[in-house]
């Protein structure tokens, strides 16, 4: 494919995240053709330069390479179903969030229909691609990513994982199960400062402080990961007395410790489970629904 046809792409799905992408093309001077379920979401992208399409199938016979920015896997079923005809010899770029398994699915299904594939995930902060901690993550055969990577470089920084298709969705669901609980707990926090009378604005640099820490331990735990996990009772008694603490401090004023109960559960059955097998069961092991 030459440099020039790779200068045009179509996207189709214009959540957030897909207006972000068609933005982030239009100012690289990338060519962008662009279908949405409800067509309104398209017209401020116009406005930009973006060429509609009125047809599922006119979005993709539009470009070699189509972008989908959709909800979920079954969404991709439900919008490329619509046009299987022009789905031969395409180049799909499925950047949605789902399971590993669906976006293996959602692989052989594409290339039953005669197109090719690549499974993508997104990280950013938020919809704000164009942040420096953002990329995204590829899988699917590495011919088509080296095809696609020029093309798709202005989304966010490529990392090429590997030819599993559902490879890009382990690492990012892995980093989305690490995101939720923080945001939650994050609120938590803000709420117990909140409504303990005192100012958010004054307890957020000490939170931000404090985040620094984070890489070291990230570190220090995948080590210990790789060798089986880290496992000490008495660290685990020590976290169980702490959930405790965070659960009053936080219901002593009316917040919501649901997220601290669960914690304090998950450091309990640590302490059950080691005192049966008599010496500490790394918790790394325990999530991997080990028992020993």
């Amino acid at each position: 494919m030459s440099s020039v046809q790779q200068r045009s792409v179509s996207v189709l799905g214009l959540g957030p995240m897909g207006q972000a992408m068609v933005k982030a093309f239009l100012k690289a001077g990338v060519e962008v053709t662009v279908w949405n379920r409800s067509p309104a979401k398209a017209d401020a992208l116009v406005e930009l330069g973006a060429k509609r399409a009125t047809t599922v199938a006119e979005a993709l016979e539009a470009n070699d390479i189509a972008v989908l920015s959709l909800t979920h896997y079954d969404a991709m079923y439900d919008v490329l179903g619509q046009a299987p005809e022009a789905l031969p010899g395409k180049l799909i770029a499925n950047l949605s969030s789902d399971s590993p398994d669906k976006a293996r699915a959602g692989g052989r299904w594409v290339r039953e229909q005669g197109a090719r594939f690549l499974s993508g995930g997104v990280m950013s902060a938020g919809d704000d691609i164009a942040h420096p901690a953002s990329y995204i993550f590829y899988s699917g055969p590495r011919a088509d990513f080296d095809e696609a990577v020029e093309l798709l470089t202005p989304l966010s920084p490529p990392e090429y994982l590997g030819t599993d298709d559902g490879l890009s969705q382990v690492f990012y669901q892995a980093l989305l199960t690490v995101f939720h609980p923080w945001m939650l707990a994050y609120d938590q926090a803000l709420a117990l400062i909140d409504k303990s009378g005192h100012d958010i604005a004054e307890f957020t640099p000490y939170a931000v402080r404090s985040a620094a820490a984070y890489p070291a331990f990230m570190a220090e735990y995948a080590k210990a990961a790789q060798a089986g996990g880290w496992g000490d009772l008495a660290a685990y008694r020590m976290m169980d007395a702490g959930a405790q603490h965070i659960i009053d401090a936080s219901e002593d004023v009316g917040v919501d410790a649901t997220l601290s109960h669960v914690s304090q559960d998950l450091w309990r059955k640590a302490i059950r489970v080691s005192e049966d097998a008599g010496h500490a069961v790394p918790v790394f092991r325990l999530m991997r629904g080990e028992s020993d």
